[in-house]
C-alpha cells in the first residue's frame, strides 16, 4: 500500500486525477502511451492558420476558472443549434416545438401516454414520449441511429440524458443570455447547476490549453510512451501493473481507458469480464476548409436523413473565431463509421466529396468555396448505450468489483458526458482514492487520522 498509484492516460480525466492527488499529497505515476498529453482534448493548427480539436469541444467559464485558465480564454460570441428539415432550418428545440405539425403530434402523444401509461423501455420510446411521434420518427431517431450505429429500439433510455431537463428552464437561460449578451451553456454539465453566470468560452490556443495547465508541475510523475499492458490483481485487490515491458508495483490504478479495454488488461480476476462486450462508436470527422464565414444557419446543424451515417454539421468559427483565419471558416461533417468500412478506409479526397455533397443543400456554392480538408478518425468517439448491457453500465456508478481499481473519464465511465462533467466527476471520484490511501497510511502507522480537505476536491 505504500507504492505509488498508477494513472493510465494523460487526457483531461487522467490529468485531473493527477492534479487532485498531487494537491492531497498522494504519490502517483501517470503512464501515457504517446509522446504528448491531451488525449481526445487535443488541438492541431496547420500552416494555413486553421485549427481543429479532436471533435469540437464547447467549454464553460466555470471549467476554465476551476483549471486556472480563464486568462487564456475568450468569451464565445454566439452558440446555437438548428435542425435541417430538407428545405429549411429550424431552431432546436423551440423551433421544432413551435412548428404546428410537430406541436400537435407532441400533444397527442403526451396525452395518449398519460392515459395508457405505456412503459418506456428504449431510446425510441423516450424520444417519442418526450417530443411526440413525428419529431421522434423524422428527426430524433435518425440522428441517434447515425450517431450510435444501432436501431433506436436497441438503445437505452440514458441516451436522452444529455437533453435539457426543463424546457421552461432552457427558455429562461436563453432569455438571460440575450439580456446579458452571453452564450449561456445549457445541457453541457449535469454535475453542477446551470446558471446565467455559466457561459461558453474557448481557449485562444485550443482545448489542449486545459490539459497543459493541469499538467504544470506534474512533469516529475509522467512517463511518456509507456503504455500499460497489464493490471495485476491478487485476492481481488490491485497489486501492480506491467508498463513498457516492466513490472511495477502499484497500490491502486486509476484508468481512463475505455472500459472494455480496461477489462482486457486485468489479470488475476474475471470480475470485469462483463465489460468486454461494451462498444464505442468510431467516427470520421471531415473538416472542410472554406472561403467565407457564416455559411451555416447556426453553429451546430443536425441533419436527420434516415439511413445516412452523416448526422451533424458544425461551423466552429461562428462560436470560436480563432479556429480559422479571418474571412475563412471550417465546417466539420460528422460521419458514423465502423473500423474498416467504406468511410473509415476512404481517402481524404473522397471524404471531402461526400462531405461537400451533404453540405450543398445548406451551402449551394460550397464546392466553389472549398480550400482543402483535414480528416480525423477516432475508434472511440462515443459510448454506444446498448440496452443489452445497460444494467452493467449503470452498476459502474457504484465502482468496480476490484479493490484499488478505479475508472474515470468519458470512456472509462462509459457515459456520454462533456469536458466539464468529466472534470467534476473525476475530482469527486478521487475522494475515495484519497480516503483509501490515507486509511492505509494510518494502518501502517505513518500518519495520524485526518479528514480530506474539501478544497482539494
Amino acid at each position: 500500500m505504500t507504492a505509488p498509484i498508477a494513472i493510465l492516460g494523460g487526457g483531461l480525466a487522467g490529468l485531473t486525477a493527477a492534479r487532485v492527488l498531487r494537491t492531497a499529497g498522494v504519490p502517483f505515476t501517470l503512464f501515457e502511451a504517446t509522446a504528448t498529453l491531451g488525449g481526445l482534448a487535443s488541438s492541431h493548427r496547420d500552416a494555413g492558420g486553421f485549427s481543429d480539436d479532436v471533435g469540437v469541444h464547447f467549454v464553460t467559464n466555470r471549467l476554465a476558472a476551476a483549471i486556472g485558465a480563464s486568462a487564456q480564454c475568450y468569451r464565445v460570441p454566439r452558440y446555437g443549434e438548428s435542425v435541417w428539415l430538407g428545405d429549411r432550418s429550424v431552431a432546436y428545440p423551440f423551433g421544432l416545438i413551435g412548428t404546428p405539425r410537430y406541436a400537435a403530434s407532441a400533444a397527442r402523444t403526451i396525452a395518449a401516454r398519460a392515459i395508457r401509461r405505456a412503459p418506456i423501455r428504449s431510446a425510441a420510446d423516450w424520444f417519442s414520449a418526450r417530443y411526440g411521434n413525428a419529431i421522434a420518427r423524422e428527426i430524433a431517431l435518425p440522428l441517434i441511429e447515425a450517431w450510435s450505429g444501432l436501431p433506436a429500439e436497441r438503445l437505452a433510455l440514458s441516451v436522452g440524458e444529455q437533453m435539457p431537463g426543463s424546457i421552461v428552464r432552457s427558455l429562461a437561460l436563453k432569455a438571460a443570455g440575450s439580456v446579458l449578451d452571453r452564450a449561456i451553456a445549457s445541457g453541457y454539465c449535469g454535475s453542477l447547476p446551470e446558471s446565467p453566470h455559466v457561459f461558453h468560452v474557448y481557449p485562444y490556443d485550443g482545448v489542449a490549453t486545459f490539459c497543459h495547465r493541469l499538467a504544470e508541475g506534474l512533469e516529475d510523475a509522467v512517463r511518456y510512451e509507456t503504455p500499460v499492458q497489464q493490471i495485476h490483481v491478487e485476492n481481488d485487490r490491485v497489486v501492480g501493473i506491467r508498463a513498457g515491458d516492466c513490472e511495477i508495483e502499484a497500490s491502486a490504478v486509476i484508468s481512463t481507458a475505455p472500459i472494455e479495454i480496461l477489462a482486457s488488461l486485468v489479470r488475476g480476476t474475471n470480475a470485469l469480464e462483463r465489460y468486454r462486450r461494451f462498444r464505442h462508436r468510431p467516427m470520421v470527422f471531415v473538416n472542410l476548409r472554406l472561403q467565407g464565414r457564416n455559411l451555416l444557419p447556426d453553429v451546430v446543424v443536425w441533419t436527420p436523413l434516415p439511413g445516412s451515417p452523416i448526422f451533424r454539421l458544425t461551423e466552429g468559427p461562428l462560436a470560436m473565431p480563432t479556429l480559422a483565419p479571418e474571412g475563412k471558416t471550417t465546417i466539420t461533417v460528422d460521419i458514423g463509421a465502423q473500423i474498416g468500412d467504406e468511410y473509415w478506409t476512404m481517402s481524404d479526397e473522397a471524404l471531402a466529396e461526400v462531405a461537400l455533397e451533404h453540405v450543398a443543400p445548406l451551402v449551394p456554392d460550397a464546392r466553389a468555396r472549398f480550400l482543402g480538408v483535414r480528416t480525423v478518425r477516432t475508434p472511440i468517439a462515443y459510448p454506444v448505450l446498448d440496452i443489452e448491457y445497460e444494467a452493467d453500465r449503470l452498476a459502474l456508478e457504484g465502482g468496480l468489483p476490484v479493490d484499488g481499481l478505479y475508472t474515470v473519464g468519458r470512456n472509462g465511465e462509459f457515459r456520454n458526458i462533456l469536458m466539464e462533467d468529466v472534470y467534476w466527476r473525476t475530482r469527486r471520484r478521487m475522494q475515495a482514492v484519497i480516503a483509501r490511501y490515507r486509511d492505509s497510511q494510518v494502518l501502517e502507522g505513518n500518519v495520524p487520522p485526518q479528514p480530506i480537505d474539501a478544497a482539494v476536491l
